[in-house]
């Protein structure tokens, strides 16, 4: 099977800047081992522009407006205690990628295409600059699979509890968060003791102590934890937190983390720019890569997994 998508160039820099065409002007952004950036996303325009006026605009920001009225304490305990019972379908993590090719994500902006292209994508880009992390390449291929919660084997569950940025609950809503106003109608909103900046947590205290609202990203760390993943705690954290935008592009939240949070957070940060900037039209032969892939499978999976 051959997968179409706009090919990326790679340069040999080492450092994220801007680099100029000879007219003087900045076109493009080469990332830390030399992946260079598209200048716009799929649709032509910046990337995780909400405001732009394209045809997915207004659609997008309904979405978060349901998600940020839906996502509450009570919703996510009762979201992890459901799919924490990891008993909706067993299979492997290649299957899985292949069921994920029928979920396109309506919260996404830049990209309208079925997730295997996706996490093709973003796992090739970051092979090529960094060969050696065997455990990283293999985080981008799987670190969309919890999108599987929106087909009907998993609960079909709305695109508003799958999918889009995460944020923890049970704190104050920061004002990073994209479309932020719509957190108004909340339940916990004007709850005094989840309005504040600490709410039921602790300076420290750590992020893996903190409730996520719920989505593909927790759903997956579930799975990858309960069925004893040996990747390493950076890969988990990945998982976990790659949709917190929050907290790796606006800085919101640090008060939260503990020492291991503020290291793993250098390498979210690493495969952050391949997560958003990968999303372009470039040719992967999926046959052509696919050993190697199950051989990292392999390595940190089981051969058959709980979900």
């Amino acid at each position: 099977m051959t997968i179409l998508v706009e090919q990326p160039d790679f340069a040999v820099e080492v450092e994220e800047k801007k680099v100029s065409d000879q007219t003087g002007e900045e076109n493009e952004l080469v990332l830390d081992g030399g992946f260079v950036v598209p200048p716009t996303n799929a649709f032509g325009h910046t990337f995780r522009d909400y405001d732009v006026n394209s045809d997915r605009r207004d659609g997008v920001e309904e979405f978060y407006r349901i998600n940020h009225i839906n996502q509450s304490v009570d919703f996510v305990k009762r979201m992890r205690e459901e799919y924490g019972k990891l008993d909706k379908v067993e299979m492997s993590i290649w299957e899985c990628c292949e069921l994920l090719n029928e979920v396109v994500d309506e919260s996404d902006p830049d990209l309208d295409e079925p997730q295997i292209e996706h996490l093709l994508q973003t796992a090739e880009a970051i092979r090529k600059d960094y060969p050696d992390e065997g455990w990283l390449h293999l985080t981008a291929l799987i670190h969309d699979l919890g999108k599987v919660l929106h087909l009907p084997a998993f609960g079909e569950l709305p695109q508003w509890a799958v999918v889009g940025d995460t944020c923890p609950v049970g704190c104050a809503f920061d004002e990073s968060i994209v479309h932020h106003k719509h957190f108004k109608e909340n339940p916990d909103y004007n709850n005094p003791a989840y309005n504040t900046k600490y709410g039921i947590y602790s300076e420290g205290c750590g992020l893996d102590n903190v409730l996520m609202s719920w989505g593909h990203d927790d759903y997956m760390y579930l799975v990858a934890k309960e069925n004893k993943s040996t990747l390493p705690s950076a890969g988990l954290f990945i998982i976990r937190y790659h949709s917190f935008y929050a907290l790796h592009r606006a800085g919101a939240y640090k008060h939260l983390m503990n020492e291991e949070d503020t290291e793993n957070l250098k390498w979210l940060k690493i495969f952050n720019k391949y997560d958003l900037y990968s999303k372009s039209k470039v040719r992967i032969d999926v046959e052509k890569v696919k050993p190697y892939y199950l051989s990292l499978i392999g390595k940190y999976f089981p051969a058959k997994l709980r979900w």
